[in-house]
């Protein structure tokens, strides 16, 4: 009876901070309650005897995907992200009407099967022969489960590999900058070479010239408050 209470209240917990971070308009705030979120989860595979599964949700998805999120938060700035509504006419016309049937297409899906499937064959029992759940996880996946799991592994490959090509910098680009900064002469500022010819005691002079102005001006200044 406790363990249906609790995953009561985990369960409400989870989907009060999922929909709190689709709700939230700073990024900051939705990548906390996502947080909350999956540590809510977390609490429920625990409860369900997957204690494996949880740490891995904790570690993979509360620490490894969430840094991915605020990287890509702090690097991002606020001002350069689209206004929200600020698309095509068509899009916010569409947009609701799509999310409106994804919901209702999963609400039909729910009520229309049922929750609870056939018994698997990992029983306690059997998963404390096995030596525990992270044994049991292993067999499964490297027999069962292997080629889907190497499938898995290329398509993550893949979306590294393409992270990697898209965060390259375009070399073509810097180096035409660097071409074309050799070949301009810039006619409102001095160049390196006039600058660094210029002696000490010129400088000097300027800085004096400059000094002295400054002075008259605020003894102009004074007289005029008098």
């Amino acid at each position: 009876m406790s363990a249906a209470i609790f995953f009561g209240i985990f369960a409400a917990l989870a989907v009060l901070t999922s929909l709190l971070v689709v709700a939230q308009r700073n990024p900051t705030h939705s990548a906390l309650f996502l947080v909350l979120s999956f540590l809510n989860v977390a609490c429920i595979y625990v409860l369900l005897g997957a204690d494996f599964v949880a740490v891995t949700q904790v570690i993979v998805y509360t620490g490894a995907v969430l840094v991915l999120f605020l990287f890509a938060i702090m690097l991002v700035r606020m001002e350069d992200l689209p206004e929200m509504y600020g698309g095509h006419p068509v899009q916010r016309f569409v947009g609701p009407v799509l999310g409106v049937a994804l919901f209702l297409e999963i609400l039909a899906v729910i009520l229309s099967t049922v929750p609870l499937g056939a018994a698997g064959t990992f029983t306690p029992d059997a998963i404390a022969a096995v030596g525990g759940n992270v044994q049991a996880i292993g067999r499964s996946l490297y027999s069962d489960f292997l080629v889907p799991f190497e499938i898995s592994s290329l398509v993550l490959l893949v979306g590294a590999i393409g992270a990697i090509v898209l965060a390259k910098p375009d070399e073509s680009a810097a180096r035409d900058r660097e071409t074309s900064s050799l070949f301009t002469i810039s006619l409102a500022h001095p160049s390196e070479s006039t600058v660094a010819s210029e002696s000490p005691y010129t400088m000097l002079q300027e800085r004096e010239i400059l000094l002295r102005q400054e002075h008259e001006m605020d003894e102009a200044g004074e007289a005029l408050r008098r």
